[in-house]
């Protein structure tokens, strides 16, 4: 029974350590977002520190801790992208997304979010930020 029992934890752990090695080094995105006030985003070792941290820095570009909300994470992080998006009706907000494995697909679910022939409830959609996996910020190119 010990040794059945000692195999399983052999495999589980076989199983899993590729995946740990895969992402060791490689940290977590999150963003947060207080509509129509501010927004944070921010890398770090886990999802939860990085999902705090974007809270806090929405909280000290003039959102309340109620309306900073915590919109999007990924782990390990890949390419983010920030997409600002504006309705007909006028309010607007930011779609963030993450995880891409390269700028280019990142670029390209960007093109996907803001097709207007399918979202026809918006008056404007852009990329305005990419993310690489460090955290270094790019501009879009126009």
């Amino acid at each position: 029974m010990t040794q059945r029992l000692g195999m399983i934890l052999l495999a589980a752990v076989l199983a899993v350590w590729p995946m740990a090695v895969f992402a060791e080094g490689r940290g977590a995105v999150g963003f947060s977002q207080a509509p129509e006030m501010s927004s944070g985003v921010c890398f770090a070792s886990s999802i939860r520190k990085a999902l705090d941290c974007a809270k806090n820095k929405c909280i000290k570009e003039g959102g309340t801790a109620e309306d900073c909300l915590e919109t999007t994470a990924c782990f390990p992080a890949g390419w983010s992208i920030d997409i600002f998006a504006q309705s007909k009706e006028g309010p607007h907000w930011h779609e963030t997304f993450c995880g891409f494995d390269s700028k280019e697909a990142a670029i390209q679910a960007s093109k996907s979010v803001c097709n207007t022939k399918r979202r026809k409830d918006l008056m404007e959609c852009s990329l305005v930020a990419i993310y690489d996996e460090g955290g270094k910020k790019f501009e879009p190119a126009q």
